[in-house]
């Protein structure tokens, strides 16, 4: 197979099918329809209104929201005039959204109510001069299908914008656009971690993600005439790639859901006669064991691809699922956001259970030796992944040093651990970084432990990951408690639970006397794990 781009940006692509098939459903929200037409004039109308905010092309517009259609209107007329995207965990408190907005520069920022009181708190210490106001009430139906999970919550800030306000504005009805060097001109920042546990912005030009979502559509098929079910989040890579980029681009249909829960996604496809669906392994399980999958009739499923995150996809999972919709589940693919994710995919015809698939069109991966990246590993043997090819991202934001110590010539470094099988599929088998990955989330150890460490009882922290059946991983703490001071471990995760994520908060907490350390300090958390086995 050749894969065939038209080097354009998505909104590009957008706005070809709002000309060709204006009346197609280009989003669903639960029951809600936004045709082609509608959306592309939708983004026009924002791209309007923040030029007229004064960003410009390079600058940095913050998107903290859960899926919904103002996401997918935001993002794209962030990237119709030049300037990038900024996407944040709808998760974050507010220390973790105040560093990456300041990290970003962000000039402005979309989110809802809801969120907007996460960043009020912290307004006075970013640089954030707009904020743009939505509620989900915007674009929901009088009787949401499936049920709507969240809260509706209309509160009105001053020094605001509200959303409804400019899209009817006729002021911002202008049709404003930017010259686009698909190479070189970010489009989107996706924040990763790096080696000291940092979170750092990887920056991905247009072309990385043109790139990728051709690459996504051409290996799984899809066409104009399929229905997405996006139900993981788009502001992570992978549920951006899938859920949003490879669907705008051939002009599919994406029934966008905020939240997943079993009974709904599968009342979502049935209702709405889905074809695609992108899920984790864990919701896949969870379908399983929901009562009405029984009597749901599947001949309209097309694919189910997969992320095992939480918990890994194997034959059995596979063919329980089988039994029921008549269709597999295969692993989608390996990457990260630094790579843009899918830097190999399953071959729907040649599902191999355990593996990650073979790099795709146009990428070359290696697996080399660890201390010498000169050498290549053989076929079965272990090593350093290294990815190159388009989709590789432009470097860290601010980082240029941490930039250039990522690559090898023009490999990206991944630090990750992997081996080829004889007909080139990889499996991935772990990180060398210490990085945890709980329910799919990043969770750097640095970060957690300088939040720990504000408990006027802690004296010193570390923090490792331990398996989880549920999680894949959860976050454990080691705790040296201040000298003549009593704690319990209900206290510290309660503690904990209310200024951090859920994913990152620790799930476990061990007292103990010394934490392990080298000569110079530095804590060996790679003990704590080894005696924690």
């Amino acid at each position: 197979m050749q894969l065939v781009l038209q080097n354009k940006p998505i909104h590009s692509y957008i706005e070809q099918h709002a000309k060709t098939t204006p009346e197609k459903t280009a989003i669903n929200f639960y029951g809600k329809e936004i045709s082609y037409g509608q959306l592309w004039d939708s983004i026009k109308r924002v791209a309007s209104f923040l030029t007229e905010q004064g960003i410009t092309k390079g600058d940095t517009v913050a998107l903290f929201l859960q899926n919904c259609p103002q996401y997918v209107i935001a993002f794209f007329a962030i990237q119709k005039i030049g300037a990038i995207a900024g996407p944040c965990n709808p998760m974050f408190k507010e220390w973790e959204l105040k560093y990456q907005l300041n990290d970003l520069e962000a000039k402005a920022i979309f989110t809802t109510p809801d969120l907007y009181e996460v960043f009020y708190k912290i307004e006075e210490e970013t640089k954030v001069e707009s904020k743009i106001i939505t509620s989900y009430k915007d674009y929901l139906p009088d009787v949401p299908c499936p049920d709507f999970p969240e809260q509706i919550i209309e509160n009105q800030w001053e020094d605001t914008y509200d959303w409804s306000s400019i899209l009817q504005n006729e002021q911002y009805n202008k049709d404003v656009n930017a010259t686009i060097d698909m190479a070189e001109d970010v489009s989107l920042i996706i924040y990763t971690s790096g080696t000291t546990g940092s979170p750092k912005g990887a920056m991905l030009t247009f072309q990385n993600s043109e790139f990728q979502a051709a690459c996504v559509a051409k290996n799984f098929g899809f066409t104009k005439e399929d229905t997405y079910i996006s139900v993981m989040p788009i502001f992570h890579i992978a549920g951006k790639l899938v859920g949003l980029l490879s669907a705008m681009m051939v002009g599919a249909s994406v029934v966008l859901l905020t939240r997943f829960d079993p009974k709904g996604m599968l009342q979502a496809y049935e209702q709405y006669n889905a074809t695609v669906l992108y899920t984790t392994t864990p919701m896949n399980i969870q379908m399983l064991r929901e009562p009405s999958i029984k009597g749901i009739d599947f001949s309209n499923l097309k694919i189910d691809i997969v992320t095992s995150f939480g918990v890994q996809l194997s034959k059995e999972i596979s063919d329980e699922w089988e039994s029921i919709t008549g269709k597999p589940l295969m692993e989608f693919a390996y990457g990260m956001s630094e790579t843009h994710t899918g830097n190999t995919m399953t071959p729907p015809d040649d599902i191999r259970y355990g593996s990650v698939g073979k790099p795709t069109f146009d990428t070359d991966i290696k697996v080399v030796d660890f201390e010498d990246y000169h050498l290549d590993k053989a076929v079965g043997e272990q090593g350093m992944i290294l990815v190159k090819g388009p989709s590789v991202f432009k470097g860290y934001k601010g980082k240029e040093e941490e930039t250039q110590k990522s690559f090898f010539h023009d490999y990206f470094i991944t630090g990750d651990i992997g081996t080829f099988d004889e007909d080139g599929f990889l499996y991935f088998l772990g990180r060398v970084k210490e990085m945890i990955k709980c329910s799919g989330y990043s969770v750097y150890p640095e970060e957690v432990e300088k939040m720990l460490s504000q408990h006027e009882k802690i004296n010193q922290v570390a923090v490792i990951g331990v398996p989880d059946p549920v999680r894949g991983e959860s976050v454990k703490a080691f705790i040296v408690l201040e000298e003549g001071v009593q704690s319990t471990e209900e206290e510290i995760t309660e503690w904990a639970k209310e200024r951090m994520s859920a994913y990152k908060y620790p799930r476990e907490v061990e007292f103990i006397n010394e934490l392990p350390k080298t000569s110079s300090g530095k804590i060996l958390r790679r003990l704590l794990k080894k005696e924690n086995e």
